[in-house]
């Protein structure tokens, strides 16, 4: 990190109510002194920094804005450097304008993250507190926003520094040995570093675990509807949705490509999927559209399968079940549903199918909509709880908690085998440094520099 005060616009692009304009290094009061002029005559300085100041920017002997600004003096900042904010209005041409303005008298144009690296750097957050405030301010749904704030507010940090100490004292113990190797004296008492392994590799799955609920809740829940041609699929989505979002028709093979539309319910970003009917075709681009369907299958937390009760085949049906089942991502994500139930003279409730309940639906009508959307949410529910778990949302942290896991297998296969210290102490090495890259204990420029660029401007 250099030691150049960087500036940069902090709200969102374009018109609005008002701006802000942040900048921080160590001459961020003085220059801001240079351009800022108090309507009560005051500078700013270090002893005013609790106070919001009105007055004028003024840049070539012009008045550009009348602003608000704050300043906040190293450490108690953002940055944890001293910082400045300007609150000015809207206009395109002013923030461009104050920027000029700030740039001509030494600030420099902050890059991406640049303000949230500096935070790390300084010590106001570690590695994934920052990664919080990325996923903050991406959230777009209520449950991703309590994930982020956790995140953020060092839940997942306080959980990962808890269990590196536990391994810390683990090596200590194992490099006391190496120290005293010749007197064949044993520190540490392989039964109890075992147990205490168990306790930290069961905490360790369970954060990983978490991943699966995390990541679908941070980019939405994926969840296709297939089924036969006719069978009700975009009529669902419709009805899903409350408006006439896909074409519904008579004629088969009418969609021929995905449809996708988001929805929010009870705090959670769904994602649904209309696709082309699955069935035997010789027509090309209908075939690309079943192919798609595969692979929407793939990528999706939940399928929605539809069975046409009119035109039911139960040999048929079992077989397009077994052919889903083979490309789903997860064992409990199949969904049966039998539609038409309005049209069936005979009234038939099918029940199971392949060991899977089926409930009985007309998309036409709506009915049992609800019933479909409760099925879903509970098995949502069943990965985790939110309000009360700490939930992983970043791949990099998934990651490198299964590198722990792997290193602690190893560990425990050295226990076991009652390997040297000299190995054991490899093993548990690995797991510190695994760890250590979640917060930012252990990291490189290219680690850093791969996570902020991420971000926006201005953050």
């Amino acid at each position: 990190m250099d030691n150049n005060t960087i500036c940069s616009i902090s709200t969102a692009p374009g018109h609005g109510a008002i701006s802000i304009i942040r900048i921080s290094g160590k001459k961020s009061i003085r220059i801001i002194n240079k351009l800022f002029k108090a309507h009560d005559k005051n500078k700013l300085s270090s002893k005013n920094t609790k106070k919001v100041i009105l007055g004028n920017i003024i840049y070539k002997n012009q008045s550009i804005d009348e602003v608000l600004v704050t300043a906040f003096q190293s450490p108690k900042s953002y940055t944890g450097e001293d910082m400045v904010e300007i609150s000015c209005h809207g206009s395109a041409y002013i923030q461009s304008k104050i920027i000029q303005a700030l740039i001509d008298n030494g600030c420099r144009t902050a890059q991406k993250g640049e303000f949230t690296m500096r935070a790390f750097l300084n010590g106001k957050l570690d590695l994934s507190q920052a990664e919080g405030v990325a996923n903050l301010i991406a959230s777009e749904n209520e449950q991703s926003h309590k994930i982020a704030m956790k995140q953020m507010r060092g839940g997942f940090s306080d959980e990962i520094k808890n269990l590196r100490k536990k391994f810390i004292k683990f090596a200590a113990l194992i490099e006391l040995e190496l120290d005293f190797s010749q007197e064949d004296v044993e520190f540490a008492n392989r039964e109890e570093l075992l147990n205490l392994i168990d306790n930290i590799e069961d905490k360790i799955s369970k954060l990983a675990n978490s991943f699966k609920l995390g990541n679908v809740i941070k980019n939405g829940i994926p969840i296709t509807i297939v089924g036969s041609p006719n069978s009700g699929k975009s009529t669902l989505l419709n009805q899903i949705l409350n408006e006439e979002r896909a074409i519904v028709s008579n004629i088969k093979g009418t969609t021929r490509d995905t449809i996708e539309e988001n929805i929010v319910i009870n705090g959670y970003k769904f994602k649904f999927i209309d696709t082309a009917g699955l069935r035997n075709t010789q027509d090309k681009i209908e075939k690309i559209g079943i192919s798609k369907t595969y692979k929407k299958i793939s990528e999706s937390a939940f399928i929605l399968y539809m069975i046409d009760k009119t035109e039911f085949n139960e040999v048929e049906t079992e077989e397009e079940i077994l052919s889903i089942q083979k490309k789903m991502q997860y064992n409990d994500s199949l969904i049966v549903l039998a539609n038409k139930h309005d049209l069936h003279e005979q009234d038939i409730f099918l029940k199971t199918i392949k060991n899977v309940n089926i409930i009985n639906i007309s998309a036409k009508n709506g009915d049992k909509i609800g019933v479909i959307l409760e099925t879903i949410m509970s098995k949502v529910q069943a990965w985790g709880d939110v309000n009360n778990q700490i939930i992983i949302i970043n791949q990099r942290h998934f990651e490198s908690l299964i590198n722990t896991l792997k290193s602690i297998s190893d560990i425990k296969k050295g226990l076991k085998q009652n390997i040297s210290g000299e190995l054991l102490s490899i093993d548990i090495k690995n797991c510190l440094e695994y760890l250590g890259q979640i917060t930012g204990e252990i990291t490189n420029d290219n680690l850093l520099d791969s996570i902020f660029q991420d971000f926006c401007i201005g953050k």
